[in-house]
């Protein structure tokens, strides 16, 4: 599918993947690629502009990353950031030095409303810093465009030749207008129509997946998560009866959420696709009896998924085409597109079996940010409850109950989860707090219920708030909404007498009990 594009160089910056979804936000398609990529490769794509990030490095020392320099003769606009525009600057004759006093933060910068980067911006405007080194002078045909008290170019550009340079970050939310900075740069400056929309997206990806499957059999493994299910149903949408869906419940889901999935994707709901459904509840508590270590926890669940379904698929046969789910970020977490530190892995076919006899994988969602991928899902007609569903663990309630796992313990879990996921909707909360949740310690104390004695299990509340789930703050939930989810717990859930709420952040915690 051929699109107007805009490339992000990465130079080893935090901030790659968000510099790809704010130019995204604009509707323009963007892709990440290391600065290592070949300028062969980069002319083959024809790229509308390019932008390159951030990096930790000093662009004067001898091994630090660059570019051909042939780059700025391709009459392609380039947006440099932070190092980035060092980079620039240093390549065409400027000077770049260590900074005698270092930016960090939110810092006031004075700009040049008349260039088209800061077209409709304040001209003075809040924007987030960090560096120790700085652009001393800017290079020959180049104008300073922006400035502060400590950093004499905070911008400077050439504009003839389409080559624009900023210290700060205009793709972090703490620059308040670098959203404004970034449209009119792959608008004003790349000159972009702004092709890139979720209905065309679904409408030529249904075209394209038609056309290579043919009469071929497609199997997914459908967890009832956002990825699997919006993939699944692009896939319906393409080739119908020819997909199998088969959703392993292995009894570690949240309340009800098993037969959620089913009226959604099963014989009842609205989509032409074989849908089995495996209930193994039984065979992962088993596997499950007596291990505590959160580590083993997920690699039984993980291997016990796989099991399971590599059985279904031997009832099905021959398949041609075997559907995941993986999306953008797992993509350049692995390493292939970007040249940040590798996260984690990323397996081909989700930790499947490879016997399974399919010619091909299929990813319909591998160019899609998570937030893009829940467009695509309303585009669908996926319910809202499929498509907003809060983040959860591939190893289920098995990493939200401490210790060892029973089908007792889940119960409990789902129960105080439904409750406390109740509670923080019906007071709007759940539109304020990214993640939140129920889990349950593996702590007994001594409490009172009806004039007895009891010795019962407590149950931890958990909500965040985060913009990118790196790091997190614990969210100030009202007392009286705590304090109702509190009173209904102890008295609704079997075996629980007291609840706590998690007050730590991300770090030193992990969002996540285990």
């Amino acid at each position: 599918m051929k699109r107007e594009t805009v490339v992000v160089l990465d130079f080893g910056g935090q901030y790659n993947q968000l510099i790809a979804r704010r130019v995204r936000e604009c509707n323009v398609y963007c892709e990440i690629y290391s600065y290592k990529t070949d300028i062969e490769k980069i002319k083959e794509i024809q790229p509308k502009g390019i932008i390159f990030t951030g990096g930790p490095n000093s662009v004067y020392l001898e091994d630090s990353p660059a570019y051909a320099k042939e780059i700025y003769e391709l009459g392609i606009p380039i947006l440099g950031i932070c190092y980035g525009s060092q980079l620039m600057m240093h390549q065409l004759g400027g000077k770049v030095e260590k900074a005698p006093v270092r930016e960090y933060g939110r810092i006031e910068v004075n700009v040049d409303t008349s260039s088209k980067l800061f077209q409709d911006v304040s001209p003075k405007t809040i924007c987030w810093m960090s560096h120790n080194d700085y652009i001393a002078k800017e290079a020959p045909g180049f104008r300073v465009s922006a400035w502060t008290s400590d950093c004499p170019v905070a911008a400077a550009e050439n504009p003839e030749k389409g080559l624009y340079a900023v210290q700060f970050h205009p793709e972090v939310l703490h620059t308040q207008e670098g959203t404004k900075m970034l449209s009119n740069f792959v608008y004003h400056v790349c000159g972009c129509a702004g092709d890139w929309k979720m209905d065309s997206f679904v409408e030529e990806s249904i075209k394209s997946i038609r056309e290579k499957v043919g009469n071929g059999k497609v199997l997914c493994a459908l967890s009832g998560g956002v990825d699997s299910s919006v993939a699944a149903v692009l896939l319906s949408k393409a080739v119908g009866s020819q997909l199998t869906c088969v959703f392993v419940d292995h009894g570690l889901l949240r309340k009800n959420e098993g037969d959620e999935v089913e009226a959604v994707f099963g014989p009842e709901g609205p989509y032409d696709l074989n849908f089995i459904r495996v209930n193994a509840q039984e065979r992962f508590y088993e596997k499950l009896k007596g291990v505590v270590e959160p580590e083993r926890k997920r690699k039984i669940i993980g291997e016990e998924f796989i099991r399971v379904f590599e059985e279904e698929a031997k009832k099905i046969g021959a398949v041609d085409f075997l559907v995941q789910g993986t999306i953008y970020p797992d993509v350049v977490e692995s390493g292939v597109g970007g040249e940040s530190t590798v996260i984690k892995s990323h397996h081909n076919v989700g930790g499947l079996p490879d016997y399974v006899d399919f010619k091909e994988i299929i990813e319909p969602l591998r160019n899609l940010f998570k937030d893009e991928v829940r467009k695509a899902g309303l585009e669908l007609g996926i319910p809202d409850y499929l498509v907003f569903r809060q983040p959860f663990p591939g190893p289920g309630l098995g990493i939200r109950i401490i210790g060892e796992i029973t089908a007792e313990k889940v119960q409990m879990v789902q129960d105080a989860d439904a409750i406390w996921r109740e509670e923080i909707a019906k007071a709007g909360w759940d539109k304020k707090v990214n993640q939140y949740f129920a889990a349950l310690t593996n702590m007994k104390s001594v409490g009172v219920m009806g004039d007895e004695r009891t010795y019962d299990y407590a149950i931890a509340l958990r909500a965040v708030t985060t913009t990118d789930f790196m790091t997190a703050e614990s969210a100030e939930i009202p007392w009286e909404v705590i304090g109702k989810t509190t009173s209904r717990i102890v008295n609704e859930v079997k075996h629980v007498n007291r609840v706590l709420y998690d007050c730590t952040g991300k770090p030193p915690a992990t969002i996540e009990f285990e």
